[in-house]
């Protein structure tokens, strides 16, 4: 319903347990793809594909936003202030997986900086609508972090996960449940989750060389 653009505000109309009871998301892509697809990412991220994602940031071209989120990612304790190791990992995939001229080339949501110290509320106000998923994290400090939301439609959904690999996993989950395109910002970060991780439709999908190619150094 949501891909039909008559529709799509009617969702949460006709399903309105997702607004208020955790879970559902993880229920329905169990439905989908079965209980070894839908477990594939918290099995995977912390003993094959974290480690490599920050060996291969090392090759990056340091700045000191990155050479801060390396350094968070290989602590095994929190830095104040600062996101922890996995959601400084998962930042670290988004730089090695830049969208193309293409996405870059749409406009973005509001950016963290501007959500931070924002009432839930107030962030969904001031939000265009949005048929495509996002993370809301709700806490003192990105260190403290106690909640997550999946923000879709102006709507956040509480997320049944209290970790950041968790929510990053609902999250994913969600385009499918939801039935809604990747953002072209996001575009090749979620395609490398799906046909690399969770194994979804390989073959089927359009791939850049830069995914096929981290996966192959990940994985050897």
């Amino acid at each position: 319903m949501v891909n039909d653009d008559d529709k799509s505000a009617e969702v949460f109309s006709v399903f309105p347990r997702f607004l208020d009871t955790p879970g559902l998301i993880e229920q329905d892509f169990r439905l989908m793809f079965g209980e070894q697809t839908a477990n594939k990412f918290l099995e995977r991220w912390p003993t094959t594909y974290k480690a490599g994602v920050i060996k291969e940031s090392h090759g990056l071209v340091p700045s000191t936003d990155l050479l801060d989120l390396m350094r968070n990612a290989e602590r095994s304790t929190e830095v104040e202030n600062g996101w922890d190791s996995d959601m400084s990992t998962i930042i670290l995939l988004l730089h090695l997986l830049p969208p193309s001229a293409q996405g870059r080339k749409r406009p973005g949501k509001i950016s963290a900086s501007n959500a931070t110290g924002t009432s839930m509320q107030q962030h969904l106000d001031n939000i265009a609508q949005s048929s495509q998923p996002y993370l809301l994290a709700q806490g003192p400090t990105k260190s403290s972090i106690h909640s997550f939301f999946i923000a879709i439609d102006k709507h956040a959904l509480p997320c049944q996960a209290t970790t950041s690999v968790g929510a990053l996993d609902e999250l994913f989950k969600a385009h499918y449940v939801f039935g809604t395109s990747y953002s072209p910002v996001l575009n090749n970060f979620f395609t490398f989750l799906q046909t690399s991780i969770y194994n979804i439709y390989v073959g089927k999908t359009k791939e850049t060389p830069r995914i096929a190619e981290l996966r192959a150094r990940m994985v050897r």
